[in-house]
C-alpha cells in the first residue's frame, strides 16, 4: 500500500548526494576514488570562529535562539550587506535560517503557490527546481550554451515571461557552472524585469566571495527591481562552514515576515553554537575567503587545462565558485568493449567505475550533455582525477 505523499513523490533524489555515496560506498571497500561530486571547500573553518563556537559551548548557548536568529547576527548581515554590496536592509528584513538551502526553501514555499510559474535558468542547482515543485508551482526553464558561457539573455528571458509568472532565480556566481553575470548583463535582466512587477527575484550569492576576475555585482542593486529582489546568502562556501548551517536572506519586508512565520513552525531559531560562530565569520575581515580564493583560482587553471587535453569535450572557463561543467556528448555512443555510453548519466557511471572519480550527471542540473566536476580538493587529488579521466575517455571508440 503507498500511503506517502504525492508531494514526496514528485521529488527527485539529490544526484549529488546519490553519487557521493557511490564514492564513499567504493572507498569503504578498498577503491581509492577521487570525490569530484560535492560541492563543499575543502578548507578547514577558520580558528577564530572555531574558537568562537568553543566559547560559545561554555557560555551556555544552549537554548533556543529567537525564531529569525540573534539580533546582533542580524545586524552584522545588514553592516555585510551595506559594505559589501551597498544593499540598505533593517534587521527585521534579514532572516537567519539552517543553511542557504533553507533560506532558498523558506522563500519558494512563501510566494509560490500552485500553478504559479517559477523561471529557471538552466544549468541550474538542482534543488531549485525541486523546491518549486514541492511548492506546486511550474517550473519555465530557459536553456543555455556551453559557448554562450551559460548564460541567458534578455530576449530569452522575456520570452517565457507569462501572466503566470511569479519568480525568478538566478545564481551568480553559478553552480554548476561557475559563470559570473557583469554588472552591465544583470542591468539588462533587471530591466526587463522592471516591465512585470508582480515577478519576485530570488537572488543566490552563496558563492559571492570565490570570484575569480573582478568583483561580484547584486541584482539588488538596481533600483527598478530592489523591492522585490531576495538575496540569499550565508557563510558554507566562504568561511568553509558548510557543517554549521547558516544561510539568511535580505528580503522585502513582507517576504521577510512571510519566512519568519513558516521558519517558526518548520524548524524555530537555527543553532545557536552556530550563529555565534557566524557572527565571528562575518565580522572579522575578508582575509581567510582571499586566500582560498587564490587557491581555487589556480584550481580551476589546472583543471581547464586537464579537461583541454582530452579531445572531444567542450567547455566553458568559470569565472567564479568551484565548478567546471563540460559537455560530454561527443562520447554518447562509444564504447571501450564493455560499457556504452548513451548519456551523461553513462558517462559518470563509467568514470567512476574505469577512472575511479566521482562526478555528477549534468541531467540533474537541467543539462543532459554535461557533467559536473567540483575542483575544491587538493592539486594532488586534481591532478590524479585529470590523469585517470584521460586515460578512461581515451579508451572510447
Amino acid at each position: 500500500m503507498e500511503l506517502l505523499s504525492k508531494r514526496l513523490a514528485s521529488l527527485s533524489e539529490s544526484q549529488t548526494m546519490a553519487m557521493n555515496a557511490k564514492s564513499q560506498e567504493l572507498q569503504a571497500q578498498g577503491v581509492d576514488v577521487v570525490n569530484l561530486s560535492v560541492g563543499e571547500p575543502d578548507f578547514f573553518t577558520p580558528d577564530h570562529v572555531k574558537t568562537a563556537a568553543k566559547d560559545a559551548v561554555d557560555k551556555n548557548y544552549s537554548f533556543y535562539s529567537p525564531g529569525d536568529g540573534y539580533m546582533d547576527l542580524r545586524k552584522a548581515i545588514v553592516a555585510k550587506f551595506k559594505n559589501e554590496n551597498n544593499l540598505d536592509f533593517t534587521p527585521a528584513q534579514i532572516i537567519v535560517s539552517n543553511g542557504a538551502k533553507h533560506s532558498l526553501a523558506n522563500v519558494v514555499m512563501s510566494v509560490v503557490d500552485d500553478g504559479d510559474e517559477v523561471i529557471v535558468p538552466a544549468p541550474y542547482w538542482v534543488t531549485y527546481a525541486e523546491l518549486v515543485k514541492l511548492a506546486g508551482g511550474v517550473n519555465v526553464i530557459i536553456d543555455t550554451t556551453v559557448e554562450n558561457d551559460f548564460k541567458i539573455t534578455p530576449a530569452q528571458l522575456e520570452a517565457v515571461i507569462t501572466d503566470k509568472t511569479k519568480a525568478f532565480t538566478l545564481c551568480s556566481p553559478s553552480n554548476p557552472t561557475g559563470s559570473v553575470y557583469s554588472k552591465e548583463e544583470l542591468k539588462a535582466i533587471a530591466d526587463v524585469l522592471a516591465k512585470h512587477p508582480k515577478i519576485i527575484i530570488i537572488a543566490d550569492e552563496i558563492y559571492e566571495h570565490i570570484i575569480f576576475d573582478g568583483k561580484h555585482e547584486s541584482i539588488a542593486q538596481f533600483e527598478n527591481v530592489r523591492e522585490r529582489t531576495v538575496v540569499i546568502n550565508g557563510v558554507s562556501k566562504c568561511f568553509a562552514m558548510t557543517g554549521y548551517r547558516i544561510g539568511y536572506i535580505g528580503a522585502p519586508l513582507w517576504i521577510a515576515k512571510a519566512c519568519s512565520k513558516l521558519q517558526s513552525q518548520f524548524t524555530s531559531g537555527p543553532c545557536s553554537v552556530a550563529q555565534r560562530a557566524a557572527l565571528v565569520a562575518l565580522t572579522s575581515g575578508n582575509s581567510f575567503y582571499e586566500e582560498m580564493n587564490k587557491a581555487f583560482k589556480l584550481r580551476r587553471d589546472l583543471v581547464v587545462q586537464g579537461i583541454s587535453e582530452i579531445p572531444g569535450l567542450k567547455y566553458n572557463v568559470p569565472q567564479g565558485a568551484f565548478y567546471l561543467f563540460p559537455d560530454v556528448s561527443a562520447y554518447f555512443g562509444k564504447s571501450d568493449g564493455e560499457t556504452v555510453i548513451n548519456n551523461c548519466n553513462d558517462v559518470s557511471l563509467y568514470l567512476l567505475a574505469k577512472a575511479y572519480v566521482a562526478t555528477v550527471p549534468g541531467d540533474a542540473f537541467g543539462e543532459p550533455n554535461c557533467i559536473r566536476l567540483s575542483y575544491a580538493t587538493s592539486d594532488e587529488k586534481l591532478k590524479k582525477a585529470l590523469k585517470q579521466m584521460k586515460e578512461a575517455f581515451a579508451k572510447l571508440k
